[in-house]
């Protein structure tokens, strides 16, 4: 076996993750939740999110080798990069916890428990942000390192507190967060898209815990005289950017499931329609127009418009005896009364139709108004105009005359 082989930094180098991917996923995230946070700013839950992805973003722009670079150069202080970066991974961890505050108390979160744990957090997490400055300007770091400044100043006075202290608030914060998350994924009545979003943010926070956990094992190791630089410089990078990735696709996934879902069921209702609108194209001669840019609600809205207007042109054609006697037929058939009830309102409006082509005007006692349920149950009568064969089955027993009407597929 090759020394290279055994190296396992040579082998994790291969693995890096351009911090770009996790901004750029981020970002993403950050653009599909931006409107939602606009309009509902103040849902203190959405700001939390909105808060979250934004620091996380600026923990990816301020990490990478670059960026420290021309922080540094900008400033004239060496590794003065460091306390930004060390802030900002900070803030992130508080924006954490204070989502997970939001949601445990609910969105209006305005309970004296709810604004004490807030305060907790703010307070903690702002007082973590001053030592790490305060620490800084204690320290004495004049060499540069962009890529391995926890490891080289791991024994340094006062950097090593300072590497120390960014790191246990990390780890302390994706721990509770983690362990929040898991709470919230066994918890009933969760939207599937929800609980899978929310499975992405624990696995997330657990790579957190890892980035954590390696940072340490390295930085300990320099206490003790060893040396697990690999750790710091080649795993906790790409498990950091893997992290991120799974945090942002958790709040992406709920948000893009639910868009979706939605979207499908307007297709759905709207191809569902099909049958009873051709249908109802022959009683007014002419369909709804077709708009280029119209969006699918739209067209949903305009042929169920459509198809009602039409209904209540047939509305004094249509036969409540026939529809009884037709509802009866198909229980008789064996069909559940909701699917009887489709069956025979489908079996009265082409009997209508039919009376309608042979007089204009209706005629008889027996016909009236019976269109209030064909109004609000036009999706189940337009799936039933599918069944020509059990349209004919329950007409025949119902004792009405065959159909002179073909059924529009």
């Amino acid at each position: 076996m090759t020394q290279r082989a055994l190296d396992p930094s040579g082998f994790l180098g291969e693995l890096y993750i351009s911090f770009w991917i996790p901004t750029a996923v981020l970002t993403a995230a950050l653009v599909i939740k931006l409107p939602t946070i606009i309009r509902l700013w103040r849902d203190p839950l959405l700001r939390a999110v909105g808060g979250l992805l934004l620091l996380a973003c600026a923990v990816f722009v301020s990490c990478t080798p670059s960026t420290i670079a021309g922080i540094n150069r900008l400033t004239g202080v060496p590794n003065i990069a460091a306390p930004w970066c060390y802030s900002l991974i900070t803030a992130f961890c508080g924006s954490c916890l204070l989502l997970l505050v939001t949601w445990r108390n609910g969105p209006s979160g305005r309970s004296a428990a709810t604004r004490r744990a807030r305060r907790w957090v703010v307070s903690v997490y702002s007082g973590v942000i001053v030592a790490l400055w305060a620490l800084f300007l204690l320290a004495d770091a004049p060499e540069e390192r962009l890529r391995d400044l926890d490891t080289h100043y791991a024994t340094t006075p006062f950097m090593r507190e300072e590497i120390l202290l960014y790191l246990v608030a990390h780890a302390v914060a994706c721990l509770i967060t983690a362990r929040l998350v898991r709470d919230w994924v066994r918890a009933e009545g969760l939207d599937v898209w929800l609980r899978s979003g929310l499975r992405l943010l624990g696995a997330g926070y657990v790579l957190n815990l890892v980035f954590a956990a390696a940072k340490l094992t390295a930085v300990a190791a320099r206490w003790c005289g060893r040396d697990l630089d690999w750790l710091s410089t080649d795993l906790a990078p790409p498990v950091a950017a893997l992290s991120a990735i799974l945090v942002a696709a958790g709040f992406i996934l709920p948000h893009a499931g639910q868009y979706l879902r939605d979207r499908w069921r307007v297709r759905r209702a709207h191809r569902e329609l099909r049958p009873l609108y051709r249908l109802m194209r022959t009683v007014s001669g002419e369909g709804v127009p077709f708009v280029l840019r119209a969006t699918p609600e739209l067209r949903l809205t305009r042929r169920e418009t459509f198809i009602r207007d039409a209904l209540l042109v047939l509305a004094r054609h249509i036969d409540t005896g026939l529809g009884r006697r037709s509802y009866d037929a198909a229980l008789a058939l064996g069909h559940p009364a909701e699917r009887a009830r489709a069956l025979a309102a489908a079996v009265s409006i082409l009997a209508a139709i039919e009376t309608r082509a042979r007089a204009p005007e209706p005629a008889g006692a027996a016909v009236g108004p019976g269109t209030t349920h064909l109004l609000q149950e036009i999706g189940a009568v337009s799936r039933a105009l599918r069944r020509p064969a059990d349209i004919a089955a329950v007409r025949a027993r119902a004792g009405a005359p065959a159909a002179g009407v073909t059924v529009p597929e």
